[in-house]
């Protein structure tokens, strides 16, 4: 029998939630159609992971970290380059983190995948934000109960000096945090199975970044076991071209595109 393991990246409450601090349009829509998809076909699931992600309050990519020349904090969706610290426009707001802030965002310039972006405080550990989308929540209890299997949650992001967005490692990992490298449990769990459908949020930042991580880091020969349910991802609003142009990056290395109707029907 086949292994068909399904991946759901970051159905948090704060994203798929319309009363969520980042809500992405059509991710409440996403979910409730995965909800239904596991529903009816959860028996021909081998696996089920789940990522979460989940922050402190003080983070690198929230305002708390930052302030201006007049003591302003930054707002949300604001882009802090490595010139804006070197030139003053924000500075730590504690003073002892330059050193650090300023490698930081040196270092995502060399990695060129993003910028550092101001978020929303999202997905506070303990919070209601970071729980999973009630819908899906009970989709994922009910397959655990019927399959007798537990759903593999797998956290991300409580290194308050890095981005997280992948859920195999942090976009500047952190030397002496084992959380923010290679997650190697996690890749190889997934090799061992025959198909990997991809559902979750957002399309454009943290499923993209998981997806393309995995693909290097399994090689190009599993990409395509990979399959992506469209009808069960959004991109964040505004960042739409990110979703488009990740979609085409990895269908070109063999990944394939399903839906929630089709996918295993």
């Amino acid at each position: 029998m086949q292994k068909t393991h399904l991946v759901i990246i970051d159905p948090q409450n704060d994203f798929c939630s319309k009363d969520g601090s980042l809500y992405v349009p059509g991710a409440d829509d996403d979910m409730n159609r995965l909800a239904n998809f596991i529903s009816k076909c959860g028996n021909k699931l081998h696996d089920i992971s789940t990522t979460l992600d989940s922050h402190h309050k003080v983070d690198i990519a929230h305002s708390i970290m930052w302030r201006d020349a007049s003591g302003n904090r930054p707002n949300p969706f604001t882009i802090i380059t490595k010139e804006d610290v070197i030139s003053g426009k924000w500075s730590p707001t504690q003073p002892s983190f330059y050193k650090k802030v300023l490698n930081y965002v040196t270092e995502l310039e060399k990695n060129n995948r993003y910028p550092l972006c101001i978020w929303p405080d999202h997905c506070l550990i303990g919070s209601w934000g970071n729980g999973v989308y009630a819908p899906l929540h009970e989709a994922l209890l009910s397959w655990e109960d019927r399959s007798f299997a537990m759903v593999n949650y797998v956290t991300k992001g409580s290194n308050y000096m890095t981005e997280h967005y992948s859920a195999l490692k942090a976009d500047v990992p952190d030397p002496a945090d084992p959380s923010t490298q290679i997650n190697t449990d996690f890749i190889n769990t997934l090799m061992e199975s025959d198909f990997i459908a991809i559902a979750g949020e957002a399309g454009s930042h943290c499923l993209a970044n998981t997806v393309c991580d995995i693909a290097d880091a399994a090689g190009d020969d599993f990409v395509s076991k990979m399959v992506l349910l469209q009808d069960a991802t959004s991109p964040v609003k505004g960042f739409e071209k990110l979703q488009d142009d990740f979609i085409a990056k990895m269908t070109a290395r063999g990944m394939k595109l399903s839906t929630t109707t089709e996918f295993l029907q």
